[in-house]
Protein backbone atom coordinates (compact mmCIF):
# COMPACT_ATOMS: atom_id res chain seq x y z
CA UNK A 1 0.00 0.00 0.00
CA UNK A 2 1.54 3.18 -1.13
CA UNK A 3 1.94 6.12 1.99
CA UNK A 4 -0.17 9.27 2.08
CA UNK A 5 -2.14 10.40 -0.56
CA UNK A 6 -1.94 9.54 -4.21
CA UNK A 7 -1.94 12.79 -5.83
CA UNK A 8 -2.81 12.15 -9.55
CA UNK A 9 -5.31 9.42 -8.86
CA UNK A 10 -7.14 11.48 -6.41
CA UNK A 11 -6.88 14.58 -9.22
CA UNK A 12 -8.17 12.27 -11.65
CA UNK A 13 -11.03 10.79 -9.93
CA UNK A 14 -12.38 14.52 -8.58
CA UNK A 15 -12.28 15.11 -12.70
CA UNK A 16 -14.51 12.86 -13.45
CA UNK A 17 -16.72 13.13 -10.49
CA UNK A 18 -16.87 17.06 -11.22
CA UNK A 19 -17.83 16.03 -14.49
CA UNK A 20 -20.56 14.04 -13.57
CA UNK A 21 -21.81 16.37 -11.03
CA UNK A 22 -22.05 18.68 -13.82
CA UNK A 23 -24.32 16.53 -15.99
CA UNK A 24 -26.42 15.55 -13.30
CA UNK A 25 -27.78 18.67 -12.91
CA UNK A 26 -28.18 19.30 -16.59
CA UNK A 27 -30.17 16.06 -16.97
CA UNK A 28 -33.07 18.57 -15.56
CA UNK A 29 -32.85 20.01 -18.88
CA UNK A 30 -32.68 16.90 -20.48
CA UNK A 31 -36.30 16.14 -22.67
CA UNK A 32 -37.82 18.54 -20.40
CA UNK A 33 -41.44 17.93 -20.11
CA UNK A 34 -43.94 20.65 -20.08
CA UNK A 35 -45.71 19.16 -16.77
CA UNK A 36 -42.99 18.31 -14.64
CA UNK A 37 -44.88 17.93 -11.33
CA UNK A 38 -45.61 14.00 -11.62
CA UNK A 39 -43.90 11.24 -10.48
CA UNK A 40 -43.93 10.11 -14.25
CA UNK A 41 -41.68 12.92 -14.76
CA UNK A 42 -39.49 12.90 -11.40
CA UNK A 43 -39.64 9.43 -10.63
CA UNK A 44 -39.77 7.48 -14.17
CA UNK A 45 -37.86 9.99 -16.79
CA UNK A 46 -41.23 10.52 -18.36
CA UNK A 47 -41.36 6.85 -19.34
CA UNK A 48 -39.63 7.90 -22.65
CA UNK A 49 -36.16 5.91 -22.63
CA UNK A 50 -35.58 4.50 -25.70
CA UNK A 51 -33.53 1.23 -26.37
CA UNK A 52 -29.78 2.30 -25.54
CA UNK A 53 -30.69 4.64 -22.75
CA UNK A 54 -32.48 1.92 -20.98
CA UNK A 55 -29.86 -0.31 -21.65
CA UNK A 56 -27.22 1.94 -19.93
CA UNK A 57 -29.28 2.59 -17.31
CA UNK A 58 -30.50 -0.79 -16.32
CA UNK A 59 -26.91 -1.67 -16.80
CA UNK A 60 -25.94 1.14 -14.25
CA UNK A 61 -28.45 0.20 -11.88
CA UNK A 62 -27.91 -3.31 -11.63
CA UNK A 63 -24.00 -3.56 -12.00
CA UNK A 64 -22.90 -1.28 -9.12
CA UNK A 65 -19.87 -0.21 -7.55
CA UNK A 66 -20.75 -2.91 -4.94
CA UNK A 67 -20.89 -5.52 -8.00
CA UNK A 68 -17.44 -4.28 -9.07
CA UNK A 69 -16.09 -4.33 -5.59
CA UNK A 70 -17.64 -7.19 -3.83
CA UNK A 71 -18.05 -10.16 -6.92
CA UNK A 72 -14.02 -10.21 -7.24
CA UNK A 73 -13.84 -9.76 -3.41
CA UNK A 74 -15.74 -12.65 -2.54
CA UNK A 75 -13.67 -14.72 -4.89
CA UNK A 76 -10.40 -13.25 -3.00
CA UNK A 77 -11.82 -14.13 0.08
CA UNK A 78 -13.46 -17.84 -0.85
CA UNK A 79 -12.61 -18.43 -4.53
CA UNK A 80 -14.87 -20.38 -6.98
CA UNK A 81 -17.89 -20.13 -4.98
CA UNK A 82 -17.91 -16.37 -5.38
CA UNK A 83 -18.63 -16.78 -9.57
CA UNK A 84 -21.99 -17.58 -8.28
CA UNK A 85 -23.03 -14.28 -9.48
CA UNK A 86 -22.14 -14.93 -13.09
CA UNK A 87 -24.61 -17.98 -13.26
CA UNK A 88 -27.31 -15.98 -12.00
CA UNK A 89 -27.06 -12.78 -14.00
CA UNK A 90 -27.15 -15.50 -16.77
CA UNK A 91 -30.42 -17.51 -15.74
CA UNK A 92 -31.93 -13.72 -15.34
CA UNK A 93 -32.41 -12.45 -18.68
CA UNK A 94 -34.59 -15.46 -19.87
CA UNK A 95 -36.61 -15.16 -16.74
CA UNK A 96 -37.29 -11.40 -17.23
CA UNK A 97 -38.15 -12.00 -20.47
CA UNK A 98 -41.22 -13.35 -20.32
CA UNK A 99 -43.03 -11.04 -17.75
CA UNK A 100 -41.11 -8.06 -18.05
CA UNK A 101 -42.66 -6.81 -20.84
CA UNK A 102 -46.79 -7.89 -19.23
CA UNK A 103 -45.41 -5.68 -16.37
CA UNK A 104 -44.70 -2.70 -18.12
CA UNK A 105 -47.69 -2.93 -20.51
CA UNK A 106 -50.29 -2.86 -17.43
CA UNK A 107 -47.82 -0.33 -15.90
CA UNK A 108 -48.28 1.71 -18.94
CA UNK A 109 -52.38 1.33 -19.41
CA UNK A 110 -53.10 2.15 -15.25
CA UNK A 111 -50.49 4.31 -14.64
CA UNK A 112 -48.58 2.12 -11.99
CA UNK A 113 -45.25 3.55 -11.00
CA UNK A 114 -44.20 0.91 -8.38
CA UNK A 115 -44.63 -2.86 -8.00
CA UNK A 116 -47.29 -2.44 -5.61
CA UNK A 117 -49.38 -0.27 -7.82
CA UNK A 118 -49.66 -3.31 -9.69
CA UNK A 119 -50.45 -5.61 -6.48
CA UNK A 120 -52.98 -3.10 -5.37
CA UNK A 121 -54.68 -3.02 -8.69
CA UNK A 122 -54.49 -6.31 -9.59
CA UNK A 123 -55.61 -8.08 -5.97
CA UNK A 124 -57.76 -5.23 -4.65
CA UNK A 125 -55.99 -4.96 -1.46
CA UNK A 126 -53.94 -2.26 0.03
CA UNK A 127 -52.43 -4.79 3.10
CA UNK A 128 -50.64 -6.91 0.17
CA UNK A 129 -49.50 -3.92 -1.52
CA UNK A 130 -48.32 -2.12 2.00
CA UNK A 131 -46.52 -5.74 2.50
CA UNK A 132 -44.67 -5.67 -0.65
CA UNK A 133 -44.07 -1.71 -0.66
CA UNK A 134 -42.59 -2.16 3.03
CA UNK A 135 -40.38 -4.67 1.53
CA UNK A 136 -39.54 -3.42 -1.06
CA UNK A 137 -37.63 -0.07 1.10
CA UNK A 138 -36.16 -2.38 4.01
CA UNK A 139 -34.02 -4.02 0.96
CA UNK A 140 -33.13 -1.35 -0.40
CA UNK A 141 -31.82 1.26 1.80
CA UNK A 142 -28.68 -1.47 2.95
CA UNK A 143 -28.08 -1.59 -1.24
CA UNK A 144 -27.50 2.00 -0.92
CA UNK A 145 -25.81 1.97 1.75
CA UNK A 146 -22.64 -0.65 0.20
CA UNK A 147 -22.94 2.03 -3.02
CA UNK A 148 -21.46 4.17 -0.09
CA UNK A 149 -19.20 1.47 1.35
CA UNK A 150 -18.09 1.51 -2.41
CA UNK A 151 -17.20 4.91 -2.67
CA UNK A 152 -15.41 4.76 0.57
CA UNK A 153 -13.12 1.86 -0.30
CA UNK A 154 -12.00 3.90 -2.97
CA UNK A 155 -11.38 6.82 -0.31
CA UNK A 156 -9.47 4.94 1.91
CA UNK A 157 -7.11 3.15 -0.95
CA UNK A 158 -6.15 6.99 -2.27
CA UNK A 159 -5.37 7.86 1.17
CA UNK A 160 -7.77 10.43 1.55
CA UNK A 161 -9.58 11.15 4.86
CA UNK A 162 -6.27 10.06 7.01
CA UNK A 163 -5.92 7.01 9.48
CA UNK A 164 -8.38 5.62 11.62
CA UNK A 165 -7.81 8.34 14.62
CA UNK A 166 -8.26 11.48 12.39
CA UNK A 167 -11.45 13.25 13.63
CA UNK A 168 -14.24 11.63 12.43
CA UNK A 169 -15.40 14.20 10.39
CA UNK A 170 -12.47 15.18 8.36
CA UNK A 171 -12.19 11.38 7.96
CA UNK A 172 -15.58 11.37 6.47
CA UNK A 173 -15.97 14.28 4.67
CA UNK A 174 -15.16 13.18 0.99
CA UNK A 175 -17.77 11.09 1.94
CA UNK A 176 -20.33 13.41 3.23
CA UNK A 177 -19.43 15.73 0.03
CA UNK A 178 -19.69 12.92 -2.05
CA UNK A 179 -23.56 12.41 -0.91
CA UNK A 180 -24.76 15.70 -0.70
CA UNK A 181 -23.56 16.12 -4.29
CA UNK A 182 -25.85 12.86 -5.32
CA UNK A 183 -28.79 14.03 -3.37
CA UNK A 184 -29.02 17.26 -4.66
CA UNK A 185 -29.00 16.49 -8.84
CA UNK A 186 -31.44 13.36 -7.87
CA UNK A 187 -33.39 15.90 -5.89
CA UNK A 188 -33.75 18.51 -9.11
CA UNK A 189 -33.47 16.02 -11.95
CA UNK A 190 -34.88 12.78 -10.83
CA UNK A 191 -34.33 9.62 -13.25
CA UNK A 192 -32.73 11.57 -15.78
CA UNK A 193 -29.56 12.35 -13.39
CA UNK A 194 -28.60 8.90 -13.50
CA UNK A 195 -29.61 7.94 -16.94
CA UNK A 196 -27.37 10.43 -18.41
CA UNK A 197 -24.79 9.33 -16.07
CA UNK A 198 -24.89 5.83 -16.60
CA UNK A 199 -23.74 6.85 -19.98
CA UNK A 200 -20.09 7.66 -18.40
CA UNK A 201 -19.98 4.88 -15.75
CA UNK A 202 -20.43 2.15 -17.67
CA UNK A 203 -17.62 3.25 -20.47
CA UNK A 204 -15.41 3.83 -17.69
CA UNK A 205 -16.08 0.39 -16.14
CA UNK A 206 -15.60 -1.28 -20.13
CA UNK A 207 -12.19 0.13 -20.47
CA UNK A 208 -11.44 -0.39 -16.69
CA UNK A 209 -12.53 -4.03 -17.30
CA UNK A 210 -10.77 -4.28 -20.88
CA UNK A 211 -7.46 -3.04 -19.50
CA UNK A 212 -7.30 -4.75 -16.44
CA UNK A 213 -8.04 -7.90 -18.06
CA UNK A 214 -5.29 -7.78 -20.78
CA UNK A 215 -2.91 -5.24 -18.69
CA UNK A 216 -2.35 -7.44 -15.15
CA UNK A 217 -1.74 -11.05 -16.18
CA UNK A 218 0.39 -9.76 -18.66
CA UNK A 219 2.76 -8.00 -15.40
CA UNK A 220 1.67 -11.20 -13.15
CA UNK A 221 3.34 -13.92 -15.67
CA UNK A 222 0.48 -15.01 -17.75
CA UNK A 223 -2.72 -16.45 -16.67
CA UNK A 224 -0.95 -19.73 -15.71
CA UNK A 225 0.92 -17.96 -13.00
CA UNK A 226 -2.29 -16.50 -11.92
CA UNK A 227 -4.07 -19.28 -11.30
CA UNK A 228 -1.56 -21.28 -9.69
CA UNK A 229 -0.92 -18.51 -7.18
CA UNK A 230 -4.36 -18.85 -6.49
CA UNK A 231 -4.50 -22.94 -6.03
CA UNK A 232 -1.63 -22.37 -3.80
CA UNK A 233 -3.16 -19.55 -1.86
CA UNK A 234 -7.17 -21.47 -1.54
CA UNK A 235 -4.96 -24.73 -0.05
CA UNK A 236 -3.57 -23.37 2.67
CA UNK A 237 -5.74 -23.95 5.97
CA UNK A 238 -7.32 -21.01 7.49
CA UNK A 239 -6.86 -21.49 11.50
CA UNK A 240 -10.07 -20.02 12.04
CA UNK A 241 -11.82 -22.59 10.45
CA UNK A 242 -9.10 -25.14 10.35
CA UNK A 243 -10.50 -25.95 6.41
CA UNK A 244 -9.02 -24.37 3.06
CA UNK A 245 -9.59 -20.83 2.46
CA UNK A 246 -10.93 -21.60 -0.80
CA UNK A 247 -11.24 -23.29 -4.05
CA UNK A 248 -11.03 -22.59 -8.00
CA UNK A 249 -14.11 -24.77 -8.52
CA UNK A 250 -16.85 -25.52 -6.66
CA UNK A 251 -16.50 -28.66 -4.65
CA UNK A 252 -19.02 -31.40 -4.17
CA UNK A 253 -20.61 -30.60 -0.69
CA UNK A 254 -20.57 -27.13 -1.77
CA UNK A 255 -22.86 -27.54 -5.01
CA UNK A 256 -26.56 -27.11 -4.12
CA UNK A 257 -25.26 -23.73 -2.19
CA UNK A 258 -23.94 -22.78 -5.50
CA UNK A 259 -26.48 -23.80 -7.27
CA UNK A 260 -29.86 -22.29 -4.88
CA UNK A 261 -28.02 -19.12 -4.60
CA UNK A 262 -27.76 -18.65 -8.28
CA UNK A 263 -31.51 -19.66 -8.80
CA UNK A 264 -32.59 -17.42 -5.70
CA UNK A 265 -30.55 -14.52 -6.64
CA UNK A 266 -32.03 -14.71 -10.25
CA UNK A 267 -35.45 -14.89 -8.70
CA UNK A 268 -34.85 -11.81 -6.41
CA UNK A 269 -33.35 -9.48 -8.86
CA UNK A 270 -36.24 -8.02 -10.87
CA UNK A 271 -38.15 -7.49 -7.25
CA UNK A 272 -36.05 -5.02 -6.14
CA UNK A 273 -37.71 -1.40 -6.58
CA UNK A 274 -34.70 0.25 -8.61
CA UNK A 275 -34.75 -2.43 -11.19
CA UNK A 276 -38.24 -2.13 -12.11
CA UNK A 277 -38.00 1.93 -11.90
CA UNK A 278 -36.06 1.39 -14.42
CA UNK A 279 -37.94 -0.44 -16.49
CA UNK A 280 -40.99 1.37 -16.17
CA UNK A 281 -39.13 4.56 -17.45
CA UNK A 282 -39.27 3.12 -20.85
CA UNK A 283 -41.42 4.12 -23.86
CA UNK A 284 -42.40 1.09 -24.98
CA UNK A 285 -42.68 -2.69 -24.37
CA UNK A 286 -40.45 -3.62 -27.48
CA UNK A 287 -37.69 -1.85 -25.79
CA UNK A 288 -38.12 -3.94 -22.56
CA UNK A 289 -37.89 -7.02 -24.89
CA UNK A 290 -35.07 -5.97 -26.42
CA UNK A 291 -33.37 -5.05 -23.68
CA UNK A 292 -33.61 -8.55 -21.58
CA UNK A 293 -31.80 -10.02 -25.08
CA UNK A 294 -28.93 -7.01 -25.06
CA UNK A 295 -28.35 -7.03 -21.31
CA UNK A 296 -26.59 -10.54 -21.46
CA UNK A 297 -23.26 -8.83 -22.57
CA UNK A 298 -23.31 -6.70 -18.54
CA UNK A 299 -22.87 -10.95 -17.80
CA UNK A 300 -19.51 -11.51 -20.22
CA UNK A 301 -18.09 -8.10 -17.97
CA UNK A 302 -19.13 -9.90 -15.01
CA UNK A 303 -17.31 -13.02 -15.68
CA UNK A 304 -14.11 -11.16 -16.41
CA UNK A 305 -14.15 -9.29 -13.52
CA UNK A 306 -15.03 -11.99 -11.10
CA UNK A 307 -11.45 -12.80 -12.14
CA UNK A 308 -9.69 -9.91 -10.37
CA UNK A 309 -9.93 -11.59 -7.33
CA UNK A 310 -7.68 -14.32 -8.35
CA UNK A 311 -5.45 -11.50 -9.69
CA UNK A 312 -5.24 -9.89 -6.41
CA UNK A 313 -3.77 -13.22 -4.87
CA UNK A 314 -1.43 -13.00 -7.48
CA UNK A 315 -0.37 -9.59 -6.77
CA UNK A 316 0.34 -10.34 -3.29
CA UNK A 317 -2.47 -7.84 -2.11
CA UNK A 318 -2.96 -8.19 1.76
CA UNK A 319 -6.60 -6.35 3.53
CA UNK A 320 -8.06 -7.15 6.65
CA UNK A 321 -11.33 -5.72 4.93
CA UNK A 322 -11.71 -8.15 1.42
CA UNK A 323 -14.02 -4.99 0.29
CA UNK A 324 -10.39 -3.30 -0.42
CA UNK A 325 -9.07 -5.66 -2.18
CA UNK A 326 -9.63 -4.27 -6.08
CA UNK A 327 -9.23 -0.92 -5.00
CA UNK A 328 -5.66 -1.98 -4.05
CA UNK A 329 -4.76 -4.15 -6.66
CA UNK A 330 -5.52 -0.76 -8.98
CA UNK A 331 -3.28 1.46 -6.89
CA UNK A 332 -0.35 -1.26 -6.68
CA UNK A 333 -0.72 -2.24 -10.46
CA UNK A 334 -1.77 0.48 -12.46
CA UNK A 335 0.36 3.76 -13.53
CA UNK A 336 -1.36 6.67 -10.76
CA UNK A 337 -3.12 8.26 -13.34
CA UNK A 338 -5.04 5.00 -14.96
CA UNK A 339 -5.76 3.99 -10.97
CA UNK A 340 -7.71 7.26 -10.89
CA UNK A 341 -9.77 6.43 -13.86
CA UNK A 342 -10.06 3.18 -12.00
CA UNK A 343 -11.55 4.49 -8.98
CA UNK A 344 -13.69 6.66 -10.71
CA UNK A 345 -15.55 4.00 -12.30
CA UNK A 346 -16.20 2.34 -8.87
CA UNK A 347 -17.15 6.15 -7.62
CA UNK A 348 -19.53 7.01 -10.45
CA UNK A 349 -20.58 2.96 -10.32
CA UNK A 350 -21.87 3.75 -6.76
CA UNK A 351 -23.83 7.40 -7.76
CA UNK A 352 -25.71 6.07 -10.34
CA UNK A 353 -27.35 3.38 -8.84
CA UNK A 354 -27.77 5.12 -5.49
CA UNK A 355 -29.81 7.91 -6.84
CA UNK A 356 -32.31 4.79 -9.04
CA UNK A 357 -32.59 3.20 -5.81
CA UNK A 358 -33.20 6.65 -3.26
CA UNK A 359 -35.97 7.27 -6.15
CA UNK A 360 -37.83 4.12 -6.46
CA UNK A 361 -37.58 4.11 -2.27
CA UNK A 362 -39.10 7.29 -2.36
CA UNK A 363 -41.72 6.11 -4.83
CA UNK A 364 -43.01 3.48 -2.97
CA UNK A 365 -43.26 5.39 -0.23
CA UNK A 366 -45.69 8.06 -1.49
CA UNK A 367 -47.81 5.84 -3.81
CA UNK A 368 -48.47 2.94 -1.74
CA UNK A 369 -47.93 4.48 1.67
CA UNK A 370 -48.39 8.56 1.49
CA UNK A 371 -51.07 8.44 -0.52
CA UNK A 372 -53.01 5.23 0.33
CA UNK A 373 -52.76 5.54 3.88
CA UNK A 374 -52.19 9.42 4.77
CA UNK A 375 -53.54 11.50 1.69
CA UNK A 376 -55.81 9.79 -0.17
CA UNK A 377 -56.33 13.03 -2.33
CA UNK A 378 -52.90 13.59 -2.59
CA UNK A 379 -52.56 15.84 -5.75
CA UNK A 380 -49.65 14.66 -8.51
CA UNK A 381 -48.42 17.98 -7.32
CA UNK A 382 -48.06 16.91 -4.12
CA UNK A 383 -46.80 13.43 -4.50
CA UNK A 384 -43.68 14.48 -6.80
CA UNK A 385 -42.60 16.48 -3.41
CA UNK A 386 -43.32 14.16 -0.98
CA UNK A 387 -41.13 11.48 -3.05
CA UNK A 388 -38.51 14.30 -3.55
CA UNK A 389 -37.79 14.70 -0.08
CA UNK A 390 -38.24 11.16 1.07
CA UNK A 391 -35.35 10.74 -1.77
CA UNK A 392 -33.49 12.75 0.83
CA UNK A 393 -34.12 10.63 4.05
CA UNK A 394 -33.61 7.65 2.59
CA UNK A 395 -29.87 8.86 1.28
CA UNK A 396 -29.43 10.64 4.89
CA UNK A 397 -30.70 6.84 6.66
CA UNK A 398 -28.08 5.18 4.03
CA UNK A 399 -25.26 7.45 5.08
CA UNK A 400 -26.12 7.54 8.96
CA UNK A 401 -26.11 3.26 8.42
CA UNK A 402 -22.67 4.08 6.58
CA UNK A 403 -21.14 6.05 9.29
CA UNK A 404 -22.27 4.75 12.77
CA UNK A 405 -22.55 0.95 11.42
CA UNK A 406 -19.43 -1.61 11.30
CA UNK A 407 -19.16 -2.45 7.35
CA UNK A 408 -20.35 -5.97 7.70
CA UNK A 409 -23.23 -5.38 9.13
CA UNK A 410 -24.28 -3.27 5.59
CA UNK A 411 -23.61 -6.25 4.11
CA UNK A 412 -25.16 -8.68 6.47
CA UNK A 413 -28.33 -6.60 6.25
CA UNK A 414 -28.05 -6.69 2.17
CA UNK A 415 -27.82 -10.10 2.10
CA UNK A 416 -31.01 -10.38 4.38
CA UNK A 417 -32.81 -8.03 1.80
CA UNK A 418 -32.02 -10.71 -0.79
CA UNK A 419 -34.31 -13.23 1.12
CA UNK A 420 -36.47 -10.16 1.66
CA UNK A 421 -37.12 -9.17 -1.97
CA UNK A 422 -37.94 -12.48 -3.03
CA UNK A 423 -40.51 -12.92 -0.95
CA UNK A 424 -42.47 -10.61 -3.51
CA UNK A 425 -42.28 -12.69 -6.15
CA UNK A 426 -45.77 -14.90 -6.19
CA UNK A 427 -47.66 -11.33 -5.29
CA UNK A 428 -45.72 -9.77 -8.82
CA UNK A 429 -44.91 -12.67 -11.19
CA UNK A 430 -47.67 -14.78 -10.05
CA UNK A 431 -50.23 -11.72 -9.82
CA UNK A 432 -48.92 -10.74 -14.26
CA UNK A 433 -50.05 -14.32 -15.03
CA UNK A 434 -53.09 -15.77 -13.37
CA UNK A 435 -55.34 -13.95 -10.61
CA UNK A 436 -55.84 -17.51 -9.36
CA UNK A 437 -53.94 -16.68 -5.86
CA UNK A 438 -56.06 -15.39 -3.15
CA UNK A 439 -55.10 -12.29 -1.98
CA UNK A 440 -54.99 -12.71 1.85
CA UNK A 441 -53.03 -16.12 1.08
CA UNK A 442 -50.28 -14.11 -0.85
CA UNK A 443 -50.18 -12.17 2.23
CA UNK A 444 -49.81 -15.20 4.62
CA UNK A 445 -47.40 -16.97 2.35
CA UNK A 446 -45.53 -13.47 2.42
CA UNK A 447 -45.40 -13.54 6.23
CA UNK A 448 -44.03 -16.94 5.89
CA UNK A 449 -41.50 -15.95 3.87
CA UNK A 450 -40.26 -13.39 5.73
CA UNK A 451 -40.54 -14.59 9.31
CA UNK A 452 -38.38 -18.08 8.39
CA UNK A 453 -35.91 -16.21 6.12
CA UNK A 454 -35.12 -13.32 8.53
CA UNK A 455 -35.28 -16.16 11.59
CA UNK A 456 -33.11 -18.63 9.51
CA UNK A 457 -30.33 -16.31 8.67
CA UNK A 458 -30.07 -14.76 12.23
CA UNK A 459 -29.35 -18.04 13.28
CA UNK A 460 -25.92 -18.15 11.48
CA UNK A 461 -22.98 -17.47 13.24
CA UNK A 462 -19.30 -17.43 11.42
CA UNK A 463 -15.99 -16.81 12.67
CA UNK A 464 -16.14 -13.61 13.01
CA UNK A 465 -19.85 -13.01 14.12
CA UNK A 466 -22.90 -14.32 16.13
CA UNK A 467 -25.83 -13.70 14.03
CA UNK A 468 -26.02 -13.29 10.09
CA UNK A 469 -22.90 -14.69 9.36
CA UNK A 470 -24.05 -16.13 6.33
CA UNK A 471 -27.38 -16.72 3.80
CA UNK A 472 -27.14 -20.45 3.60
CA UNK A 473 -28.66 -23.39 5.87
CA UNK A 474 -29.73 -27.28 5.70
CA UNK A 475 -32.84 -27.54 3.19
CA UNK A 476 -35.55 -28.89 5.79
CA UNK A 477 -36.04 -32.71 4.18
CA UNK A 478 -33.55 -32.38 2.39
CA UNK A 479 -30.65 -31.82 4.51
CA UNK A 480 -28.31 -30.50 1.86
CA UNK A 481 -27.31 -26.73 2.53
CA UNK A 482 -28.64 -24.22 0.64
CA UNK A 483 -29.35 -20.48 0.56
CA UNK A 484 -32.06 -19.52 2.61
CA UNK A 485 -33.79 -17.05 0.20
CA UNK A 486 -35.20 -20.02 -1.89
CA UNK A 487 -35.91 -22.20 1.04
CA UNK A 488 -37.99 -19.38 2.64
CA UNK A 489 -39.56 -18.65 -1.32
CA UNK A 490 -40.59 -22.69 -1.52
CA UNK A 491 -42.29 -22.29 2.32
CA UNK A 492 -43.84 -18.70 0.57
CA UNK A 493 -45.72 -20.93 -2.25
CA UNK A 494 -46.48 -23.94 -0.51
CA UNK A 495 -48.42 -21.56 2.15
CA UNK A 496 -49.99 -19.39 -0.82
CA UNK A 497 -51.13 -22.44 -3.07
CA UNK A 498 -52.96 -24.25 0.08
CA UNK A 499 -54.41 -20.86 1.46
CA UNK A 500 -55.75 -20.08 -1.71
CA UNK A 501 -57.58 -23.92 -1.85
CA UNK A 502 -59.10 -23.44 1.77
CA UNK A 503 -60.45 -19.62 0.96
CA UNK A 504 -61.59 -20.05 -2.29
CA UNK A 505 -63.36 -22.90 -0.69
CA UNK A 506 -65.13 -21.01 1.85
CA UNK A 507 -65.90 -17.96 -0.65
CA UNK A 508 -63.73 -15.47 0.91
CA UNK A 509 -63.59 -12.08 -1.04
CA UNK A 510 -61.29 -11.73 -3.37
CA UNK A 511 -60.96 -8.07 -3.96
CA UNK A 512 -61.39 -6.22 -7.27
CA UNK A 513 -59.20 -6.71 -10.29
CA UNK A 514 -59.12 -3.32 -12.02
CA UNK A 515 -57.29 -4.68 -15.07
CA UNK A 516 -58.23 -6.64 -18.39
CA UNK A 517 -56.39 -9.50 -19.89
CA UNK A 518 -55.49 -6.84 -23.03
CA UNK A 519 -53.54 -4.30 -20.60
CA UNK A 520 -50.86 -7.00 -20.68
CA UNK A 521 -50.03 -7.65 -23.95
CA UNK A 522 -50.58 -3.26 -24.39
CA UNK A 523 -47.67 -1.28 -26.12
CA UNK A 524 -47.77 2.20 -26.24
CA UNK A 525 -49.28 2.98 -29.38
CA UNK A 526 -52.31 0.56 -28.36
CA UNK A 527 -55.88 2.09 -27.91
CA UNK A 528 -56.20 2.86 -24.10
CA UNK A 529 -55.34 6.27 -21.91
CA UNK A 530 -52.52 6.05 -18.94
CA UNK A 531 -54.76 7.44 -16.34
CA UNK A 532 -53.46 8.02 -12.57
CA UNK A 533 -55.00 5.77 -9.92
CA UNK A 534 -58.08 7.57 -8.58
CA UNK A 535 -58.68 6.86 -4.50
CA UNK A 536 -62.32 5.45 -5.18
CA UNK A 537 -60.75 2.60 -7.69
CA UNK A 538 -57.46 1.76 -5.19
CA UNK A 539 -58.90 -0.99 -3.09
CA UNK A 540 -60.07 -1.44 0.01
CA UNK A 541 -58.20 -1.99 3.38
CA UNK A 542 -57.89 -5.84 4.35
Amino acid sequence: MKDGVNGVALGVFIFFFLAVTVMGFLAARWRRAENEHSLDEWGLGGRSFGTWVTWFLLGGDLYTAYTFVAVPAAIYAAGASGFFAVPYTILVYPLIFTFLPRLWSVSHRHGYVTTSDFVRGRFGSKSLSLAVAVTGILATMPYIALQLVGIQAVLDVMGVGGGENTNWFVKDLPLLIAFGVLAAYTYSSGLRAPALIAFVKDALIYIVIAVAIIYIPIKLGGFDDVFAKAGQAFSQVNPATHKPRGALAPGEASQWTYATLALGSALALFMYPHSITATLSSRSREVIRRNTTILPLYSLMLGLLALLGFMAIAAGVKVTNGQLAIPQLFEDMFPDWFAGVAFAAIGIGALVPAAIMSIAAANLFTRNIYKDFIKPDATAEQETKVSKLVSLLVKVGALVFVLTMDKTVAINFQLLGGIWILQTFPALVGGLFTRWFHRWALLAGWAVGMIYGTAAAYGIASPTQKHFGGNAKEIPGIGEIGYIGLTAFVLNVLVTVVLTFVLKAVKAPEGVDETKPEDYTADAGDPGVQVELPPATAGSAH
